[in-house]
């Protein structure tokens, strides 16, 4: 019996909650996964795992004892690390999740500069909407943008903030006017974007001193996209928000004009996550340092620049 590979099997099950997922993960079968965990079990002669058609539950002896094992594990995988220099050097494959808008404005390109100065360390960069479950998908970093993040074992950093503003297309103010206030603002179409840090509902609207809760009437047309948002808001579809990250080359360009600019969401944080603090590689830490700084940079530059836009910019004009 391997009790070393039989250990890291049971972990990822009680982890996965899953002998499929786990077999899935490891490009094994089923049958394999639960014949390591039995292995174990005889070999303990303790029940880890309670088994049924429909789910599975670690016993008591099985939590104990998966304790142990994710500290032995770690141990052995430090040891190896260290000895493939992973932990001074970075190398190997880095697993990056990004939001789609915060993905293609900004972390695409601080990859590419990344690798300038790291060329043996190949990056998977995957774009959700959804915040992943970093262990289960095998995400070695999420950047992700969120007021709050839920409590976990994760780790995060905060790279900056940014937040959404009210957009439309010159054409559009062209044909039915610039709204002056809110109530203004309810009388014309609005085009809601609906992602997990931005619901559709409502939009909570804040200027210098004060704010608002504004929920669009009109609205034909809803999408969780921000690239797909800015394209329907170029042709004319009618009044947004888009986070300042998504809307700004629009904005300098003059395709896209600002509405209500005295007014914008709140600021949400935006963060690089990663699984744990200890026995950190090197090429999650160097990445996860080079992100703050490129990333964090730019966002930084953008909510500079959206905070001073002249009003020759705005709808207004």
């Amino acid at each position: 019996m391997d009790k070393l590979r039989n250990m890291r099997v049971f972990a990822r099950v009680v982890e996965m909650g899953s002998f499929t997922n786990v077999a899935r993960q490891l490009n094994s079968t089923t049958g394999n996964v639960s014949r390591a965990v039995t292995e174990l079990e005889q070999d303990l002669s303790t029940r880890l795992i309670q088994r049924t058609t429909r789910r599975l539950a670690v016993t008591e002896s099985g939590q104990r004892y998966y304790t142990r094992c994710k500290k032995i594990l770690e141990e052995v995988d430090y040891a190896d690390a260290e000895a493939r220099e992973a932990i001074s050097e970075p190398r190997g494959v880095l697993r990056v999740h990004s939001i789609p808008g915060l993905g293609q404005k900004h972390v695409t390109t601080a990859i590419i500069a990344y690798r300038k100065e790291h060329p043996s360390v190949c990056v998977e960069l995957t774009l959700t909407q959804d915040m992943p479950d970093l262990v289960s998908d095998a995400i070695d970093v999420s950047i992700f943008s969120a007021i709050t993040l839920p409590d976990s074992a994760n780790v995060a950093q905060i790279i900056g903030s940014s937040r959404s503003v009210l957009v439309a297309s010159a054409d559009y103010i062209a044909r039915s006017g610039a709204p002056e206030t809110l109530d203004d603002l309810s009388r014309h179409t609005c085009v809601r974007i609906n992602t997990p840090p931005y619901p559709s509902d409502d939009w909570i609207l804040c200027s210098a001193s004060e704010e608002f809760v504004f929920t669009p009437s009109d609205s034909y047309f809803s999408v969780n996209d921000h690239e797909a948002m800015s394209v329907a808001l170029r042709a004319g579809a009618g009044i947004g928000l888009l986070s300042v990250y998504s809307v700004m080359e629009d904005l300098r360009l003059g395709s896209l004009v600002r509405v209500l600019p005295e007014l914008s969401t709140h600021p949400r944080f935006v963060y690089a996550i990663y699984p744990s603090r200890q026995y950190l590689e090197a090429k999650i830490r160097t990445f996860v340092e080079f992100i703050k700084q490129s990333v964090g940079h730019s966002l930084s530059e953008e909510e500079d620049a959206i905070g001073a836009w002249s009003n020759d910019k705005s709808a207004k004009e």
